[in-house]
């Protein structure tokens, strides 16, 4: 989410809010319009980073987590990108101990702890619109964020591996078995049958002729 706040003023500087919790955002905008900057707020580290490129923002305030890239990887691109680049880390107490290395990495003009008032912003107002310290974190950039452009190209070295067994011979095959004829076995059954009936006839015969007799 992107909202640009109302400021009339075009020459008026540019203040990057970015958090992904609403009331934090509204309570940074309240203390910047009050300072008679224009406002864009954003929630996502990534879409932060295009803004800072592409708007120019004079400040930016930065929480650490936020969704996409976290606001600590976020800042050391904009340094990357600009080196005046005037950032503020923001927050919780739990995570203070964390803020102060992401601070001291990405240069961070000032670290407030949340909720953010008023009177801290004053606090350290002299510190935001001092010097810029360095960015020692840029130079390991790629290694918190790193991108592959190039294609790995792998080469699999087959020498000293084992050759493949030749494949095992078959066993010869050997002539089909011969199949009995069954023509020779229907012969002389018909053989049998057709004596046993000439047989059973001539014997009624002899018998019908032994009666008329």
């Amino acid at each position: 989410m992107v909202r640009v706040t109302e400021v009339t003023d075009e020459e008026a500087p540019l203040a990057l809010l970015v958090d992904n919790n609403e009331m934090a955002l509204y309570r940074m905008n309240e203390i910047f319009r009050q300072r008679d900057y224009r406002v864009i707020e954003c929630q996502n580290g990534d879409k932060a980073v295009d803004i800072f490129i592409t708007e120019k923002p004079d400040l930016v305030i930065i929480s650490l987590d936020i969704p996409g890239l976290d606001g600590h990887v976020a800042a050391l691109e904009m340094r990357e990108s600009r080196s005046d680049a005037r950032i503020i880390f923001t927050t919780p107490r739990n995570k203070l101990e964390l803020a102060e290395d992401a601070a001291f990495s990405a240069g961070a003009v000032a670290l407030l702890q949340k909720p953010i008032t008023q009177s801290s912003m004053d606090e350290v107002w002299d510190l935001v619109m001092g010097d810029i310290p360095d960015a020692p974190g840029v130079e390991d950039l790629d290694q918190l964020y790193p991108e592959v452009d190039e294609e790995v190209e792998v080469t699999i070295e087959l020498e000293g591996l084992p050759e493949p067994p030749p494949p095992s011979a078959l066993p010869a095959l050997g002539p089909p078995p011969k199949r009995k004829k069954k023509g020779k076995g229907l012969l002389m059954l018909a053989i049998l049958l057709f004596l046993g009936s000439a047989g059973a006839i001539g014997y009624g015969l002899f018998t019908m002729g032994y009666i008329l007799v």
